[in-house]
């Protein structure tokens, strides 16, 4: 072996080097400008997502605020509809109802007389929308027969 063959030798083979360097270098960048442009697609991804992600908790927040004025507004209403005059009223004649209701029940003799009552008020009531008799109604203040106050100080008038 010569000198001579040891350069060409030498020679192609840092030419077979070159050019598996040189198909190394643009392997390498192709890969680089796919995981590049991997990145940015998956960047670009994940910003629409928190957009989205935000965008969707801020109507969460929203509502949740909203419902929450809403809420105060029912219970503020609730509590001005218990206070009205009135209300008091209803509830008392519930609970009269409901005594009126077991002593029906409970009481044998006092059904009968309760349920005349009762017509003889409502037909009474009824009549004092017709006629000249809701006229007078009107004008006349009613009388009843029932003690309002029971003191011994008071004398009935009759």
């Amino acid at each position: 072996m010569s000198f001579k063959d040891l350069l060409i030798g030498l020679g192609i083979g840092l030419v077979i080097a070159l050019i598996v360097y040189i198909w190394q270098r643009i392997g390498r960048a192709d890969a680089e400008k796919k995981s590049k442009a991997e990145i940015a697609k998956l960047k670009g991804m994940l910003a629409d997502r928190m957009d989205v992600e935000s965008e969707g908790l801020k109507k969460i927040k929203d509502e949740n605020e909203q419902l929450k004025k809403m809420n105060e507004n029912l219970r503020v209403t609730n509590a001005a509809l218990m206070q009205k005059p009135g209300r008091a009223e209803v509830q008392r004649l519930q609970v009269y109802q409901t005594a009126v209701d077991r002593l029906v029940i409970n009481s044998p003799g006092f059904g009968a007389a309760w349920q005349s009552a009762l017509k003889e008020s409502e037909e009474e009531f009824e009549n004092t929308y017709n006629g000249t008799q809701a006229f007078w109604k009107k004008i006349l203040p009613g009388k009843t027969n029932a003690k309002l106050i029971q003191n011994p100080d008071v004398v009935d008038e009759q």
